[in-house]
């Protein structure tokens, strides 16, 4: 099957398959009201989902199952539990405490979407234009995530019934999944054992350490970031004149131009090279961090072209560690070095998910993102390494701890000798 036909449906799922990721965020203005939600109760919506999403991938990179089952039906199963969770909770929750769990298992059926989708993405790319097509994936990732925010911005639609055109686009999702996609050329060889210890083994080496490194500094802002710029948007000056509404701020400038932000950094990941790119994205949305104070008072044509600007630039570089991983980890376990990857950076998320309206109470919102700088700024640090650090004497040392790893298997086994006999001597 054509490839560009293989990655459209990739990302297609990623878009459909994802969008019930951020929809209990997207109608918390509604439940604060309806269910009586204070700031601390509205964390938990979206950290069940993290957590959910750790948990899942954490038994998912034990298992190795993104290198030992069918992805394409892996893909499929992850999307349609996910969708059906939502769609319960839709249509038979009224209360936090029995949405957290659902939300929670939630999680765990998208670490089945997104890593996944990563591999299937990574196996219809080859190595020079991998870049472009992982950031096409993020790109899916965030126009997805932000999905619900534009579904509940625009029209009348009641918060169940935007939980409900979400769940209805996870099943869609799972239907293109099972019906179009298919393993690509470039695929990894299967891992011919379970092996959880890589997850940590990729540590012992400075390429997936620095990798992994800098991806975490970019976690730490990320999801803070898309959970709570709602509510930083509406504690500005320009909140009743941003265009159509807050929500649909929030898709144009987060999802849209994160979109377009993607794209161009997987450009730049092949054009430039990964390091570079990923430094350049990460020192840009550090520097929207620490600049953020200033957007309370601003116009809105000034707030809309900044938060553009940041959502571009805070998902740009997600594409480049994950291709970046893909190609120093070793490559019979690259679906369960991505999905380490991603579980160790989503509990990071939890963390400053948590952190964020804590210190919005005592400060204000105007400085409530300053937290989020030291992510970023750090991520750009360890990128910097990887940088100077993948010379000779790294791929050296990943092809000795390849060695090491590798089965034993009975064709490497001495063949036992005959006995000798007087005539077999010459």
């Amino acid at each position: 099957m054509n490839a560009g036909v293989q990655r459209g449906a990739i990302a297609a799922v990623q878009v459909l398959g994802l969008a019930v990721w951020f929809s209990m965020s997207a109608v918390v203005p509604t439940l604060r009201s309806e269910w009586g939600l204070d700031s601390a109760d509205a964390v938990w919506l979206t950290a069940s989902v993290q957590l959910g999403f750790v948990t899942g991938a954490l038994t998912s990179a034990a298992l190795t199952l993104a290198d030992r089952l069918p992805p394409q039906r892996l893909l499929a199963g992850g999307a349609a539990a996910a969708a059906v969770c939502t769609v319960l909770l839709a249509v038979s929750v009224d209360r936090l405490a029995t949405a957290v769990p659902l939300r929670f298992v939630t999680g765990v059926c998208l670490a089945g979407v997104y890593p996944v989708g990563m591999k299937l993405m990574a196996s219809w790319a080859h190595g020079a234009a991998r870049g472009k097509s992982m950031g096409m994936l993020i790109a899916a990732l965030t126009l997805g995530s932000t999905l619900p925010h534009l579904i509940a911005g625009v029209g009348s639609l009641p918060w169940r019934g935007v939980l409900l055109v979400a769940a209805a686009a996870g099943l869609l999702a799972s239907s293109i999944a099972l019906a179009l996609i298919r393993v690509g050329p470039h695929a990894a060889p299967a891992a011919p054992a379970r092996n959880p210890r890589y997850a940590l083994t990729m540590f012992t080496q400075r390429g997936p350490r620095s990798a992994n490194l800098g991806y975490f500094g970019h976690m730490w802002e990320l999801y803070a970031l898309w959970t709570w710029i709602p509510a930083f948007l509406a504690a500005t000056d320009s909140a009743g004149l941003l265009p159509g509404s807050v929500e649909v701020t929030v898709f144009l400038t987060m999802g849209v131009g994160g979109a377009i932000g993607c794209l161009l950094g997987g450009w730049g990941a092949d054009r430039f090279g990964r390091p570079p790119a990923a430094m350049a994205a990460l020192l840009t949305s550090g520097l929207c961090c620490l600049l953020s104070p200033l957007l309370v008072h601003s116009p809105p044509v000034l707030v809309v072209a900044f938060c553009a600007l940041w959502g571009a630039a805070v998902i740009a570089d997600s594409g480049v560690f994950s291709t970046s991983l893909s190609e120093v980890a070793d490559s019979r376990y690259v679906g369960t070095a991505l999905t380490a990857q991603t579980a160790i950076g989503f509990a990071l998320t939890v963390v400053s998910i948590q952190l964020i309206p804590l210190l919005a109470d005592a400060v204000g919102w105007r400085y409530a993102f300053l937290l989020l700088a030291p992510g970023p700024l750090a991520g750009a640090l360890a990128m910097r390494a990887l940088r100077t650090g993948n010379g000779p004497a790294e791929r050296a040392g990943r092809r000795r701890t390849a060695a090491r790893l590798r089965p034993l298997r009975p064709s490497s086994l001495p063949a036992a000798l005959p006995p000798r006999t007087k005539a077999g001597r010459r």
